[in-house]
C-alpha cells in the first residue's frame, strides 16, 4: 500500500477535528431542540388572535433592545441621546442629536440581532447564561436611563426583576432557558421587523428607507442585506456555541455554582 501523502493526512486530521468540534454533545442536542421548539412556538403564537398577547411583553423587550442599539451606537458616535420610547403598538423611537447616521440607522436591526445572537450562544452554557443575564440587565438599565414614558420604564423594571428572580431560583438554572428564549426572540423579531417595515407597514418611513436615501439602493435591498446579516449572526452563534461549550450538565452546574448566589 503506497504511503499517504502528508498534506492529505493533515487535511484528514483537520477535517476530523472540525467534525468532532461541530458534533453536538447530548446537552447541546437538547439545547438545539429547545431552540427549535422556541422558534416554532414563537412563529405560531406571533399573530394568532388573543394568544399572541402572551408574547407581547417579550416583543416590547426586543423593541427596547432595538432602540437601545440605536442609542448605544449614537453614544459611540458622539450623539446626545434625548430619550427612548416604546409604544403599545410594539413600535419604538430613539431621539438623538448628532451622531453618525451611517452607523446609527442600521444599528437598530443589526444591533438587536447581534444581542440576540450573543444570548443564543450563551444559552448553551449555564455560566455563560449567568454572565449574559448581567449583560442583558445592563442594557435594560441604560434603556431605563434614557426612557421617557411609563411603558418603557415598566418593561425595563419588569425584566430586570425577572432576571434577579431567576438568579435566586434554584441557583440560577432557569437563567439558561430565559437567556436562550430572549436570544431566539430578539433574533426572530429582528427578521420579522425588517419584513414588517418593508412589506406590511408602508405607511411610514423605516430605518431601511432612511438609510436608502442616505446611501442609495432601495430600502428593500438594504432590508434584504440586513436580513442576511441577521441570519449569519444567528447561525454563527450556534456554531460558536457548539465548539466552545462542550461541558455536560453536571460540569456546567459546578462551574456556575460559585458565580453569584
Amino acid at each position: 500500500m503506497p504511503p499517504i501523502d502528508p498534506q492529505y493526512e493533515h487535511y484528514l486530521i483537520a477535517r476530523r477535528s472540525v467534525e468532532e468540534a461541530l458534533t453536538p454533545t447530548d446537552d447541546q442536542r437538547t439545547t438545539l431542540i429547545i431552540i427549535g421548539a422556541y422558534t416554532a412556538g414563537i412563529l405560531v403564537l406571533w399573530n394568532m388572535p388573543f394568544i399572541k398577547y402572551i408574547l407581547a411583553p417579550f416583543k416590547l423587550l426586543t423593541v427596547g433592545l432595538h432602540e437601545f442599539s440605536h442609542a448605544l451606537i449614537g453614544c459611540l458616535t458622539c450623539a446626545r441621546i434625548e430619550y427612548i420610547i416604546i409604544d403599545e403598538q410594539e413600535g419604538g423611537q430613539t431621539m438623538m442629536q448628532g451622531g453618525n447616521p451611517y452607523c446609527t440607522l442600521p444599528a437598530g436591526y443589526l444591533g438587536s440581532s447581534a444581542i440576540g445572537a450573543i444570548l443564543v450562544m450563551c444559552g448553551f452554557n449555564l455560566l455563560a447564561s449567568k454572565i449574559a443575564s448581567i449583560f442583558l440587565g445592563a442594557c435594560l438599565l441604560l434603556t431605563l436611563w434614557w426612557a421617557k414614558n411609563w411603558l418603557t420604564r415598566g418593561i425595563g423594571v419588569a425584566f430586570i426583576g425577572m432576571i434577579v428572580f431567576l438568579w435566586w431560583l434554584v441557583h440560577g438554572v432557569g437563567l439558561k432557558y430565559f437567556v436562550l428564549f430572549i436570544g431566539v426572540m430578539s433574533s426572530l423579531y429582528c427578521l420579522w421587523d425588517i419584513l414588517d417595515d418593508l412589506v406590511f407597514r408602508k405607511a411610514y418611513e423605516s430605518d431601511a428607507s432612511k438609510f436608502a436615501k442616505l446611501c442609495g439602493l432601495s430600502s428593500q435591498t438594504w432590508g434584504v442585506i440586513w436580513f442576511l446579516i441577521s441570519l449569519i449572526f444567528f447561525a454563527g452563534a450556534i456554531l460558536i456555541a457548539l465548539v466552545a461549550f462542550k461541558q455536560d450538565k453536571e460540569t456546567q452546574q459546578e462551574q456556575a455554582a460559585g458565580f453569584g448566589w
